[in-house]
């Protein structure tokens, strides 16, 4: 070998040792202050509380304190910017949740990439929609349902939070998939349209389980089904759409991620965090209170399910050439 050549590989060996070594300490000085997590809702919701049980567990086990911004607003859109502009130190992360990938084929003028300009930590939790009616409806099972709704073509009211909002999305795959029709009633957020489907104005909705749950338990209105492949541990009696519908899924869920070139041993270390955390019984049974699921898994499971998400409900808004509120 050419001595020359010999010296640049020796070099070249030695800067990636130091490479690795910097990345190293990196990862092990971190956090040096505390580090904010930006939610794009309002506190309350699964997302923000998904968030803040991540959050006291990294200011447990990492020692500096991990805390929850709330930056609502424009359809997730504004706390999500805010995110991706944010530097990719480590020291802004951002919970991300299931209109975000709505949103990336929804508006065509967003000043960022939600798959581009993010670096995927952990999908920390996934929850089911509800699929309901209002009482006076004369269908008790999915299958009456989808026999009432293709009787009665644009004459049944669905209710939702608002043009591509989950629950909006969910029933549109919906009629994608029945080949049904009903109109659609967009409200300014969910317990508008929760209101109006037990006053009767509208006679189906899907619903997060958060916003819902209470009156399905309550026997306020009928739940026909939820929109994940297996059962909530919540509502046991209630079946899965899948299970009339095969390959319907329409999970609502929340993520962590990092702005874009966020360090990869930051984004490791955060990883393994979550992923024990997860597995604790008391944020499991936390999320589970929530009709959710635990997920974790790597930041490439994450990245693929987002994925497969965006290209899902990309060719959903096709088909109902939805447009934002």
């Amino acid at each position: 070998m050419h001595p020359s050549r010999r010296r640049f590989l020796r070099l070249a060996g030695g800067a990636a040792t130091l490479v690795a070594a910097t990345g190293r300490a990196r990862a092990q000085a971190y956090p040096a202050r505390a580090v904010r997590i930006v939610v794009a809702t309002t506190a309350g919701g699964g997302t923000d509380i998904a968030a803040r049980l991540i959050a006291q567990r990294l200011t447990e086990k990492l020692g500096q304190s991990f805390f929850v911004e709330n930056r609502p607003g424009g359809n997730n859109n504004i706390g999500t910017e805010f995110a991706a502009r944010s530097p990719a130190d480590g020291y802004t992360l951002f919970m991300a949740n299931s209109v975000n990938t709505i949103n990336a084929s929804l508006y065509k003028t967003l000043s960022y990439n939600f798959i581009g300009d993010f670096a995927p930590v952990a999908q920390v939790m996934r929850s089911p929609l509800i699929m309901m009616v209002h009482p006076s409806v004369p269908a008790s099972t999915v299958p009456q349902f989808i026999a009432y709704a293709t009787a009665n073509p644009d004459r049944i009211n669905m209710g939702s939070g608002g043009n591509g909002s989950s629950g909006h999305m969910a029933g549109e795959l919906f009629m994608l998939m029945t080949h049904t029709r009903m109109i659609h009633v967009p409200y300014r957020g969910e317990s508008v349209a929760m209101a109006d489907l037990l006053g009767g104005q509208v006679e189906v909705a899907f619903a997060t389980s958060g916003s819902a749950i209470a009156f399905v338990k309550a026997g306020t209105v009928r739940a026909l089904a939820v929109t994940t492949p297996a059962p909530s541990d919540e509502l046991p009696q209630v079946p899965p759409l899948a299970q009339f519908l095969p390959g319907y899924e329409a999970s609502g869920w929340s993520g962590l991620c990092a702005p874009r070139d966020t360090p990869a041993e930051i984004v490791t270390l955060l990883n393994r965090h979550i992923n024990q955390a997860l597995a604790d019984p008391t944020i499991r049974q936390r999320i589970t209170n929530l009709a959710g699921t635990t997920v974790g898994g790597s930041p490439a499971d994450f990245a693929k399910f987002i994925a497969a998400e965006t290209e899902k409900w990309a060719a959903v808004a096709k088909f109902a050439g939805i447009k934002p509120s």
